[in-house]
């Protein structure tokens, strides 16, 4: 496996995800592949020791988070490259500069709805 991922050609990937973040105006982040995104509490930090590729699903010893694992390393990686930002004094929006302000129309409500 370790072959067909490195014959993947990662770094031209990354790269075409540079520039085409770049033509977008956005930053291309790129966080350590050693980072443990998945080991990682998204809630409060802790680090659990194993997390065997099986197990999809974990509960912090900590806090009591569950998490599954995917959504939780996404979590992990998004704060990472946040992060990474604001240490080389850029500012950050948790949204991506996609935040709207004003008034948000309610939604029609159903006919025979005890909400209208």
């Amino acid at each position: 496996l370790a072959k067909h991922i490195s014959d993947a050609a990662w770094g031209d990937l990354l790269r075409k995800l540079d520039d085409k973040s770049t033509w977008s105006g956005k930053r291309f982040v790129q966080v350590s592949p050693w980072f443990p995104s998945s080991k990682t509490c998204s809630t409060c930090g802790e680090q659990i020791d194993a997390l065997p590729l099986q197990v999809r699903t974990w509960v912090c010893r900590a806090c009591g988070a569950k998490h599954a694992r995917d959504v939780n390393a996404a979590i992990n990686i998004k704060h990472q490259g946040m992060s990474k930002l604001k240490a080389a004094g850029l500012s950050v929006s948790a949204s991506g500069g996609m935040r709207q302000t004003g008034v948000i129309p309610a939604a029609a409500c159903e006919a025979g709805s005890p909400f209208l």
